[in-house]
């Protein structure tokens, strides 16, 4: 499917950079999607608060290639679950580039699973599903229970919780991946130390966005 949406022309090369940079080059139908994506954001944010984050090439740059740095860990997964995925972060833009990636978004807020919903609609995507509701709700849990190779959240500030709630929907030997921002080495090493089973910590990933000073990390555990 093709479609005809401007997008910035640096924004456009920012995206393009940035997915490069994950080890994945984007089909022109795919940077197409993300303006369509981008279009549907900014005009939905104008009558709902769906991310702080308002400016074309801010959310180029801080929703999607962040959401793509997620790529070089899902080589060997089938199944994800985005927890938390407020506008459809990190979810969508994955589904966007690996469409063969089965993934269900998850959040409790009415209003942006709708927003999800629609862009899932308006971009013909398949395989993907956005749910509304909590990820410690029993029928959430048993619905959705050990059916996924990755759960993955931008959400959580505490990963104690995140790694606690990921666990009954993972796979075994399945991966939970948290995204930060900077993280210092004081507070890895406190991660370490905190880690319990079933995880172990597979590996910490720092990057910096393209064109930016921007920090981000991601902390991959295996259960």
């Amino acid at each position: 499917m093709w479609y005809v949406v401007i997008m910035d022309e640096e924004s456009r090369k920012l995206l393009m950079e940035g997915a490069r940079g994950f080890g994945h080059p984007l089909s022109e139908e795919a940077v197409e999607a993300f303006a369509v994506y981008l279009r549907e954001l900014l005009k939905w944010n104008e009558k709902m608060n769906l991310t702080a984050i308002r400016t074309e090439r801010e959310i180029v740059l801080k929703h999607f290639v962040d959401s793509l740095s997620l790529l070089p860990h899902l080589s060997e997964a089938e199944t994800l679950l985005d927890m938390g995925s407020g506008a459809g972060f990190p979810g969508i833009p994955l589904k966007i580039v690996k469409p063969r990636l089965r993934i269900v978004l998850l959040d409790s807020v009415r209003k942006k699973v709708d927003f999800q919903r629609h862009i899932l609609r308006t971009l013909s995507l398949s395989d993907i599903e956005a749910v509304h509701g909590r990820a410690q709700e029993q029928s959430i849990i048993e619905g959705l229970g050990k059916r996924f190779d990755v759960v993955v959240s931008r959400a959580f500030a505490d990963l104690q919780v995140f790694l606690k709630l990921s666990l009954p929907f993972l796979r075994p030997c399945g991966k939970a991946i948290a995204m930060k921002g900077k993280v210092t080495d004081e507070v890895i090493q406190g991660f370490r130390e905190d880690i319990k089973a079933p995880y172990v910590l597979e590996g910490i990933f720092r990057f910096v966005l393209p064109r930016t000073t921007l920090q981000r990390t991601l902390l991959v555990f295996r259960r």
